[in-house]
């Protein structure tokens, strides 16, 4: 351990406890798939003693849950999140937004804010149509792989995507980096995204900035599906979309709403 490290090290108050219940929970936040105790064991290099108190004491509280194949993280520590004032306030102006915009154009909307360097759902809209795609709350991607999370990532100080690229899991390379600012400035300047959609042919992201001062807080997205007889055309959405997110964007003030 070098000189810096030691110092860092005995500046810090040690809760043995605390860390290795944050341990269990980091673990398995970055899982597709539920894990076993032994696996959980095995990956934080611990003994199957020092864990086990730790594990029936998240599930007792609702933060993991056990099924047939191991445990999972639960959406309690995300909807913590959601109850914080300034997320509180995003959602509370632009809900009624969300509703008015999904009924003009007959498409369904989601909200999403930054999670680390990912990008996270807290709020969707369903149109009231017989034909539509929806993403459900809770839902969360790398910001670099989404047109609305590089929107979101476009409309951040050189400081804050600094941090956010050091986050991505992988790491990208240099060349992808690179491509990542290019788009993300090109996005910037035309001030929304709108590109087709990587999993799903007929559908294009259509998506705008919500700012809080000079950066984004959020960015709201229509997944829109291309329709026979649609309410709206995609222009004349993604006008829409701007517009709502101009108006919930007004009615904002201060705070951080990073999840």
């Amino acid at each position: 351990m070098d000189r810096v490290a030691d110092v860092d090290d005995k500046r810090l108050y040690r809760a043995p406890a605390l860390e290795k219940g944050l341990d269990i929970l980091e673990l398995l936040s970055a899982e597709e798939s539920p894990l076993t105790m032994s696996a959980i064991v095995n990956r934080l290099g611990r003994s199957t003693g020092e864990l086990f108190r730790m594990i029936q004491v998240l599930e007792h509280r609702g933060y993991v849950t056990q099924g047939p194949d191991g445990y999972v993280m639960t959406s309690r520590l995300f909807h913590l999140g959601l109850k914080r004032p300034p997320v509180r306030s995003l959602m509370e102006q632009a809900l009624p937004e969300m509703r008015l915009l999904s009924d003009r154009i007959g498409q369904s909307c989601y909200l999403a804010i930054a999670s680390g360097a990912a990008s996270s759902v807290i709020a969707r809209m369903e149109a009231d149509t017989t034909v539509g795609f929806s993403v459900r709350v809770g839902y969360r991607r790398p910001m670099h792989e989404t047109p609305s999370g590089i929107l979101l990532y476009a409309f951040q100080p050189e400081a804050t995507r600094r941090a956010w690229e050091d986050m991505f899991d992988p790491p990208l390379s240099e060349q992808a980096l690179s491509e990542l600012r290019i788009e993300a400035d090109a996005m910037r300047a035309q001030g929304f995204a709108q590109a087709e959609s990587v999993e799903l042919l007929g559908m294009v992201e259509l998506a705008a900035p919500i700012m809080r001062g000079s950066r984004a807080c959020a960015v709201l997205t229509v997944p829109f599906v291309r329709i026979i007889d649609a309410v709206a055309s995609e222009d004349e959405a993604l006008a829409e979309i701007c517009d709502a997110a101009k108006q919930v964007s007004e009615q904002l003030i201060g705070g951080d709403l990073r999840v």
